[in-house]
């Protein structure tokens, strides 16, 4: 049991702010608008779903300038391209990268500084398929990659693919392919299948939520790139681990599970990566009784509060933190504001969420009380999967 005084503070890194609603990596000017409340004027960067087989309404990378008084305005339109469902800065926040679901390929983007407009590099294989979300290494050398699916026999698993001094990506480095027993559910378990890629606050640990066996790896990078197992973790049947959330000051970690819309909450052990469940709860309220799938997560910037999003129910949960012992209390849920919440962001005091069905983006208030309210529409977008902020 650890006391009431708390256990050890541990190193806070400059993390992504992710959302997919991806929140890339926050550093520079991107962390000095956050600890400025989000009201400076800067950039968002929309990833989104285009193709046919998604019933997608998406055109490809939108890029909107935020005044100073929250207005979102789109300056930049990189069409012609399928799929760019997650996105990442590199650390630098220089370039943007992004997945290409559903097929087997990421891009590089150079990032104007004044304009914020994007200017294509180059397009590489991810070694795998279906990559579904990517992150660079403290470093700043290999960009992390999540291959969700098993087709034309290739594995699913992880991939590490070199950041060229230009912004431009290399080929794969290493690719890990994933073995391992799947979960029982016959329609979304039918092999590994991994959903991200999540650096632990000390940039040391890799970790791996797979959604196909009902488990949570950890992986290491070294010098070349290549990728070690650290620890694995099993979850419970049918839960399907999708993403992953760090304590920004003590070593917690939660995950949301798609299948069956909970969270784990985790020890994390800083010397192994090991995590240790002691914790699940629901992210649907009580009265909730119809079929919904659990999508995003994030703690808040200063750790009392964490949220995830529900879709079918379409809402998005909020539980207090516990600093003394990681454990979480429901405090609630809000509607999303449309339709499959795929991702949200924290910017600031303000909670962004990419309906994808619902082809918004849902600015809420986040008030002192941790809860999300007052919700305005700052963009209507076709089936917007993803976001990252800068400027």
């Amino acid at each position: 049991m650890q006391s009431r005084s708390g256990p050890p503070a541990w190193r806070a890194s400059r993390r992504t702010i992710v959302a997919g609603l991806a929140v890339g990596v926050a550093m520079g000017k991107e962390a000095a608008w956050a600890a400025g409340g989000g009201s400076m004027p800067g950039f968002a960067y929309v990833g989104c779903r285009t193709s046919r087989e998604r019933n997608a309404r998406g055109d490809g990378i939108s890029v909107y300038r935020i005044g100073a008084d929250g207005g979102w305005t789109r300056v930049q339109l990189v069409g012609d391209l399928v799929n760019p469902s997650y996105l990442a800065f590199d650390r630098s926040c220089s370039f943007l990268y992004t997945v290409h679901g559903d097929g087997s390929e990421a891009s590089a983007f150079r990032i104007d500084p004044e304009s914020g407009q994007l200017s294509f590099l180059n397009r590489v294989s991810t070694g795998g398929r279906n990559p579904v979300h990517l992150m660079p290494d403290p470093t700043n050398r290999f960009m992390v990659v999540a291959n969700h699916i098993v087709a034309d026999g290739v594995k699913s698993g992880i991939a590490s693919l070199p950041i060229h001094e230009d912004g431009r990506l290399g080929a794969p480095v290493d690719v890990v392919p994933f073995d391992g027993k799947i979960g029982p559910h016959r329609v979304e378990q039918p092999f590994p299948k991994p959903h991200q890629v999540e650096f632990d606050p000390s940039g040391r640990f890799i970790v791996v939520p797979d959604k196909g066996c009902d488990r949570v790896l950890v992986f290491t990078i070294d010098a070349a790139g290549k990728l070690h197992q650290a620890a694995e973790t099993p979850a419970r049947e049918t839960s399907g681990p999708r993403h992953v959330a760090f304590h920004p000051t003590v070593p917690y970690a939660y995950v949301v599970n798609e299948l069956d819309s909970t969270v784990v909450a985790y020890r994390f052990d800083r010397q192994s990566g090991a995590l240790t469940p002691f914790q699940i709860v629901s992210a649907l309220s009580e009265d909730f009784t119809g079929n919904s799938r659990g999508s995003e997560i994030a703690v808040s910037r200063d750790g009392r509060y964490l949220y995830a999003s529900n879709r079918g129910a379409d809402t998005v949960a909020t539980f207090a933190i516990d600093r003394a012992n990681g454990r979480l209390e429901w405090r609630g849920s809000v509607p999303a504001g449309g339709r499959t919440p795929r991702f949200f962001a924290l910017k600031g005091d303000a909670m962004f969420v990419a309906n994808e069905e619902g082809h918004n983006i849902v600015r809420f208030a986040i008030r002192v009380d941790g809860r999300p309210r007052d919700p305005v529409v700052v963009a209507e977008t076709g089936s917007p999967t993803s976001i990252v902020f800068g400027g």
